[in-house]
């Protein structure tokens, strides 16, 4: 007797995450990888377009094109899908608090194909709640955002019938050091956030429906056993949640739908190449098991810790999905862990764990009152993964562990293994944008402005027509945005530094630290103060929290803000504070522009101290940094945290003549 199944399945979706410099370069980007047997399109928008202002806007300087592609307008969304069929195609946004305004964009670049927005198919990311949690790109403050997220889903669920306008998030929050527990919990109180305020503005008939529109996307470690688990427990929540909160009895819409792009947080700088196993071994938790099997799958690059991949880096990721669905046997299977009562008891274990925890979230008020609590818990969870890599309890081969290395190939040649987007690239798009302002009807881009700042000003209407009719109208980005700014506010979401757990007792060596920082502090007059800044529009604060964390349990004083600051705002931040050194914290690409930047504020107000950065920074920009003067660069390599924290010391007794550390 056979076990196979009768008809092999068909794959997941595939995709490669993309977008860099240019609408134009994209589109091209687009073309080839859709060529080479990409069945999907994921775009990554820079970060002002994610956070919502145009490349003119000082906040942009040194962010536009790095991490995505520039979408100020529809006219730059008409060129990046130049070409593309909308129809036909299935596309993921990566976009959260600007995406009402990427989605109608969408729709305008789709009419000027002749696609009616009922033909689309898709997904825009649109969690704002794990924005304020992990990643930062975020615009407004909780509630209006929410009532974004309600009007999206309220509009599409009648209109584009097709789309899928919320993706709750979980993949940033093991980003930000979420236990599979915390992961599963936070997700799923996030969605009961989302639901909850999306049923408040349809009619009920239509929540079924809303509810069969919601997908995820989720993230999945090296830890392939307990993810798939995890992935399965999510299974079983999401149901219960449909029957007994919501209503739903379809079993099409009680489906668990999810798409994932696999763990970032676990690649290494160090022996990079071997991130090439951990992404195949990552794939397998999301497409081993035929029941919990992905819908459609993303994988990173094996270089994205060192920086930009290349298009040869993307296609070998969409070859690692080809061989796993074309070469194995994967999809010829029914479920291989059905009955198993390894799989049965893990899950079991981590549906105890989640709603445990899901129940201390609705006890802080659910999941947008809750936003403080989980932060708090994500940073202590962060530092303790962190913890266990520097004590070597948890491998990370060519890391802590197996260091010995042979010079890697793969790093030879110009460009030191990853791509570099050409500066000249900002100075195209700002040229560009004061064009397309200059070129537009002005009065109908002005009217569509009020009619937006208006209907934002009255909770009881939905925000979406307007938003369309901007686009039509040539609004860019920067303008929807702080027209939406002007009615709702502005906001900063907590960091979770002051709110996470004193050090662990026992630690040696923190100990030791502590003892420095007390010598050094009474030779200084004072205490050891570090200012811990984010330049830019990077939004990744996992590094500069644990930063901040460390330096607090060495006993310093911390003055960290968060992120998005510009480098005038971190000077007179050191000035006012009276700091002994700066950490700079850049993730982004953009340390070449806003380095200097940093350095050339402080020198301007006379702030002498030391300056140390850390990012993902190629080696061939080390120097350029050193020669901004910079007094330390620490990259993902660097992983000991203690020892970051003790140069850091010695380089305060250094710079300001304290005595020679101990």
């Amino acid at each position: 007797m056979s076990h196979r199944l009768p008809d092999r399945d068909e794959p997941w979706i595939m995709r490669t995450y993309a977008g860099h410099s240019t609408a134009a370069k994209s589109n091209e980007l687009y073309r080839s990888n859709l060529s080479k047997g990409q069945t999907g399109l994921s775009i990554a928008f820079d970060l002002p377009t994610q956070t919502g202002y145009d490349p003119d806007d000082e906040l942009a300087h040194g962010e536009v094109g790095k991490v995505g592609v520039p979408v100020a307008h529809r006219g730059d969304m008409i060129a990046l899908l130049d070409g593309i069929p909308l129809d036909r195609m299935n596309t993921s946004m990566t976009i959260n608090a600007t995406a009402a305004w990427l989605l109608a964009l969408y729709v305008v670049a789709a009419e000027e194909q002749g696609v009616p927005q009922e033909a689309l198919s898709g997904t825009t990311q649109n969690d704002i709640i794990k924005e304020f949690l992990a990643r930062g790109t975020y615009a407004f403050p909780p509630e209006p955002s929410m009532r974004l997220i309600a009007d999206m889903i309220a509009y599409a669920v009648e209109h584009v019938p097709k789309w899928n306008p919320v993706n709750i998030c979980s993949y940033h929050l093991q980003e930000a050091g979420a236990t599979p527990v915390q992961e599963i919990a936070y997700a799923m109180s996030n969605a009961i956030a989302v639901l909850d305020a999306a049923r408040r503005r349809v009619p009920a008939e239509l929540v079924p429906a809303v509810f069969g529109r919601i997908s995820f996307f989720v993230n999945a470690g090296v830890r392939f056993i307990e993810e798939h688990a995890k992935l399965r427990a999510m299974s079983i929540l999401w149901e219960e949640l449909g029957r007994e909160r919501y209503g739903v009895e379809d079993p099409k819409a009680l489906r668990f739908r999810y798409g994932v792009q696999v763990n970032s947080l676990g690649l290494t700088e160090s022996q990079p190449e071997n991130n090439v196993q951990r992404i195949v071994l990552e794939a397998l938790a999301v497409t081993l098991g035929r029941d919990a099997r992905a819908r459609a799958l993303q994988l990173p690059a094996w270089n994205e810790a060192l920086g930009l991949p290349r298009p040869w880096d993307q296609q070998w990721s969409l070859r690692i999905q080809q061989v796993l669905a074309y070469e194995t046997d994967l999809l010829e299977y029914p479920d291989v862990f059905e009955g198993s009562k390894v799989m049965d008891g893990l899950v079991a274990e981590l549906l105890d764990g989640a709603r445990a925890e899901m129940a201390a979230v609705a006890e802080h008020g659910g999941a947008v009152a809750g936003v403080d609590y989980m932060k708090a818990a994500l940073v202590d969870s962060h530092r303790e993964r962190l913890r266990r890599i520097e004590s070597g309890e948890q491998v990370v081969v060519g890391l802590n562990r197996f260091a010995e290395s042979e010079p890697s190939p793969l790093l030879e040649g110009p460009g030191g293994g990853i791509l570099t987007v050409d500066p000249r690239v900002e100075v195209e798009q700002r040229a560009a944008i004061e064009r397309w302002r200059a070129e537009r009807d002005s009065a109908a881009a002005e009217a569509a402005l009020a009619e937006l700042a208006r209907v934002a000003r009255a909770p009881e209407e939905n925000i979406m027509p307007a938003t369309i009719a901007a686009a039509r109208a040539g609004v860019t980005t920067g303008e929807w945005s702080r027209a939406l700014r002007a009615a709702f506010g502005e906001f900063r979401a907590p960091t979770g530094v002051g709110e996470a757990a004193a050090a662990l007792a026992g630690n040696d060596e923190l100990a030791a630290l502590r003892d420095e920082v007390e010598r050094v502090s009474e030779a200084l007059g004072r205490r050891v103060k570090i200012l811990v800044g984010k330049p830019g529009l990077d939004g990744h604060s996992n590094g500069a929290e644990q930063i901040a964390v460390r330096a607090r349990d060495a006993g310093m004083d911390v003055v960290y803000e968060g992120i998005r600051l510009t480098p005038a705002q971190i000077a007179a931040s050191a000035l006012q504070e009276g700091v002994h050194v700066v950490g700079l914290s850049i993730l982004s690409g953009s340390h070449r522009e806003l380095i200097p930047a940093v350095m050339a504020e402080l020198a301007r107000r006379d702030v002498d101290v030391p300056v140390v950065v850390g990012g993902i920074i190629p080696d061939a920009d080390v120097e350029l940094l050193r020669a901004a003067g910079v007094a330390a660069v620490y990259t993902p390599k660097d992983f000991d945290l203690t020892r970051i924290m003790r140069d850091v010391v010695a380089l305060v007794a250094q710079w300001h003549g304290a005595g020679t550390p101990a």
